[in-house]
């Protein structure tokens, strides 16, 4: 089976966003994440543009595994979205 990419964008002061990550370590799933306010000028910038055409309302955390966008800890969908 081929591995799953899952990418975070997060803020490094959110809740919902460290119960994700958590999760994910939790679980074993190989992820990356980007706490976007610890981004600075153009890096943020691009960041949050990358975020909006994800999930226009810019909320965190946002989750993209393959091709799914998952908005919030949505701890049902992730375990589906992922089979575990």
């Amino acid at each position: 089976m081929k591995p799953i990419h899952v990418k975070m964008y997060t803020l490094s002061t959110c809740s919902h966003c460290k119960a994700a990550k958590k999760f994910m370590s939790d679980h074993g799933v190989d992820y990356e994440f980007v706490d976007v306010d610890l981004l600075k000028g153009t890096e943020q910038a691009a960041a949050v543009q990358r975020v909006r055409e994800k999930n226009p309302n810019l909320s965190f955390p946002t989750i993209i595994i393959g091709d799914v966008v998952i908005v919030g800890f949505q701890e049902g969908q992730i375990r589906e979205t992922l089979g575990i």
